[in-house]
């Protein structure tokens, strides 16, 4: 079977590839909550954090396929199986159910703020070993703070 095998050497195909494997998991995981939110929200404010939820999925599913397909070309293979998203996310899932609408703010603001704060970590793991993924990272970690701040000002 042929590999991919990357311009990287092997530690900086490590590095790196953690790096996409996170964020991969990151971005899958926020864009299932998100979802889970969009269709349970309820309250006043139901059709705005409806409507934004959808914004954030968006963003969070192209940045999933950029990653990941950065991965591979680096000749990493990266995961997005529901197992391994299950097992390795972070993010902090919402009860079942109908969500109060400002319930879904907190519950989405806070899942965001984490997932910025290890974009950033990331950012800073991939200058040395590869500034192509650091971009698209970057990238990435600009989109989700935009979103972080829509729904921090809902709060």
């Amino acid at each position: 079977m042929q590999k991919i095998h990357g311009p990287l050497d092997d530690n900086a195909r490590k590095t790196t590839g953690e790096a996409l494997q996170g964020a991969v998991v990151d971005l899958i995981d926020l864009s299932l909550l998100a979802k889970q939110a969009h269709w349970n929200v309820i309250g006043r404010s139901f059709r705005s954090v409806h409507l934004q939820l959808d914004e954030l999925v968006e963003v969070a599913r192209n940045h999933t396929d950029v990653l990941a397909e950065r991965a591979v070309a680096i000749g990493v293979n990266p995961d997005g199986r529901s197992t391994k998203v299950a097992a390795d996310t972070q993010i902090s899932q919402p009860d079942p159910g109908y969500l109060q609408d400002d319930k879904v703010i907190a519950v989405v603001t806070d899942a965001l703020a984490g997932v910025v704060r290890r974009f950033r970590e990331r950012i800073a793991a991939t200058e040395e070993p590869d500034p192509v993924t650091q971009d698209q990272l970057i990238a990435a970690a600009e989109d989700l703070e935009q979103q972080h701040w829509m729904f921090e000002a809902m709060r």
